[in-house]
């Protein structure tokens, strides 16, 4: 170790406060005390008594003590974000080549001090509660203040077993973590609000998984994610509080003190734990008074409206995330839990790329409905807190919802199509194209590169050149010159606009490469033989997916499905 890399990994140690148990007294809730930096006063949220790490029905607290279950077999380093490591965690990549890093995201050094916990919450799960989930694989092990002043959660995922981890194993598997190590990385570079990966770990430990839920059960190697967010709250964090009554982890007693932005852990130490939903209002929602009487309604407003703007994203780019369950939707509304997730290919409003979906209820089509689906049980966790005046004003922030996502569905696909202001027919032309896509089965993430890439000229004369394939795909239907025409005309409204101004802006919101399923699978196959070159190759590709590379171009990440990946599944376990 440099001694550059060595004061860098120190000082990353020592700058990462972990969460430390004090038992006040019996009477008292174990309290989690996460001191980020010298001198701020503690914040308290309520910890599980039972220190003991085995499956059972937790209640009355939001996190559980439990421990990651080191590897028995060697540990490989399969990938790294340099850009996370440098730009999030202050330290230089080559800690990254260390023991001490590997041991450390791995889950088998424990850092002197650290008390790793579980969070406890439920969820509705294909629109039906599923009662206590929690982390079952997961560890948080620390929150880290950088440079910046920023504060990020690290979690371990497949790390063990917790609590939480019902009748799981606690582990992850190698083709689950590539893919979730890769597709948070590619949705952060898309310009998505995700969480982000720093590092993936595989061991050689086995594991067996049933991939497709069809009785095929086949032996796996065990690996870990650390994933880094500014916060892992999601909507099951309040629904597990409501449903079972635990409503003084909700809001504050009349004991309380006052909270104040003045320091964000200015929280005076007593016996009473800081209520859950206040501590998120004062952590990570600034534009909310904390001590306005309407602050839950504040609070509402904007997860409903940053919800909105969440999938909206999501669509303009064909992502589909798979498992939108209430415990899977983040409150700060980024993208978290990548399982079954997919970058559709031939645009089809029914592609869900999670097998296991049989009703297809987390289809790409309905992703916007289900976003409202959960807002409604946001609101529901909620009213206990609200009087009958504030749940009015909450019914019609939810009845907001669905202008709130068409808008901006419609700024970003005009913003696809290089349309300058408003006009008459937009959404039109938007939809025509949708439905010659849809009929055509063309490429969603092509078609829009290449109408980015082809000139008007080209258009007009309905000369599509052999390297716009996705062009050529849709051009085969029979309204596709009467959409060629509508298009042009509508462009000719643009003001000030060129040809060539036109499609630089258009490249710069069309990607040339998404993580498509076959590009993932190919990765994994070749990591599964210890060969880790695909995974790194698409991490770098991914990470500039606006620009033309030679290396990409030659791995096909451009063209279309090769044919031995037609019928690929994405499984189910993870």
């Amino acid at each position: 170790m440099t001694q550059r890399t060595g004061f860098l990994f120190c000082w990353l140690i020592q700058r990462l406060q972990f969460p430390q148990l004090l038992l006040l007294d019996v009477t008292c809730h174990a309290i989690v005390c996460c001191l980020l930096q010298p001198g701020l006063e503690r914040t308290m949220l309520p910890v599980d008594p039972v220190k003991e790490n085995y499956v059972r029905k937790v209640k009355n607290c939001v996190f559980s003590i439990a421990f990651p279950t080191p590897f028995k077999s060697r540990v490989r380093l399969v990938a790294v974000s340099k850009e996370v490591l440098e730009d999030i965690l202050d330290l230089d990549l080559s800690v990254s080549e260390t023991d001490d890093f590997i041991q450390l995201v791995s889950g088998e050094k424990i850092l002197f001090g650290s008390v790793p916990l579980a969070h406890r919450y439920g969820g509705h799960q294909f629109g039906i509660w599923a009662d206590q989930l929690g982390d079952g694989r997961a560890h948080l092990i620390g929150i880290y203040m950088n440079r910046k002043g920023e504060k990020w959660e690290l979690q371990l995922k497949g790390s063990g077993k917790t609590p939480y981890s019902r009748h799981g194993d606690g582990r992850a598997v190698l083709r689950s973590s590539v893919r979730e190590f890769l597709g948070s990385e590619a949705v952060h570079h898309l310009g998505i609000p995700t969480s982000r990966a720093a590092s993936l770990v595989v061991s050689d430990d086995e594991v067996w998984r049933d991939q497709f839920y069809d009785g095929n059960v086949v032996k796996e190697r065990a690996a870990v994610v650390l994933r880094v967010a500014k916060s892992w709250f999601r909507i099951g964090s309040l629904e597990i509080l409501a449903h079972y009554g635990e409503l003084d982890l909700l809001r504050p007693c009349t004991g309380c003190s006052a909270y104040s932005r003045s320091s964000m852990y200015s929280v005076a130490f007593s016996r009473c734990s800081r209520t859950l939903l206040d501590f998120i209002i004062q952590e990570h929602f600034p534009s909310v008074d904390v001590g306005e009487p309407n602050r839950y309604v504040d609070f509402f407003s904007v997860v409903v409206s940053e919800t909105a703007q969440l999938i909206a994203l999501w669509t303009s780019v064909g992502f589909a995330h798979g498992v939108c369950n209430t415990d899977n939707f983040s409150l700060l509304s980024i993208t978290i839990d990548y399982g079954p997730f997919g970058f559709m290919e031939a645009y089809n409003p029914d592609f869900v790329p999670n097998t296991s979906d049989d009703e297809r209820r987390y289809k790409i089509g309905n992703q916007a409905n289900i976003g409202m689906f959960n807002l409604n049980k946001l609101s529901q966790a909620l009213n206990p807190l609200l009087d009958p005046r504030q749940k009015q004003l909450a019914a019609l922030i939810l009845e907001g919802y669905p202008d709130l996502y068409y808008t901006r569905f419609r700024e970003l696909f005009k913003a696809k199509l290089g349309l300058l202001g408003e006009r008459k027919g937009d959404e039109d032309l938007i939809a025509f194209l949708l439905h010659l896509m849809e009929k055509t089965a063309a490429d969603f993430t092509m078609t829009f590169r290449q109408l980015s890439e082809i000139t008007q000229s080209q258009l007009q004369e309905l000369n599509i050149p052999q390297q716009f394939w996705a062009l050529q795909t849709i051009s085969k239907h029979e309204l596709f010159p009467a959409w060629v025409s509508q298009y042009l005309l509508r462009l000719k409204s643009n003001m000030n606009d060129s040809d060539s101004e036109r499609r630089k802006r258009m490249m710069t919101v069309n990607p040339r490469y998404v993580l498509k399923n076959w590009m993932a699978e190919s990765a994994v196959r070749k990591a599964e033989r210890n060969d880790f070159s695909e995974v790194r190759l698409l991490q770098q590709v991914l990470q500039h997916p606006f620009q033309k590379h030679s290396t990409a171009e030659k791995a096909g990440y451009a063209s279309p499905t090769p044919s031995w990946a037609k019928n690929l599944r994405v499984s189910c376990s993870s």
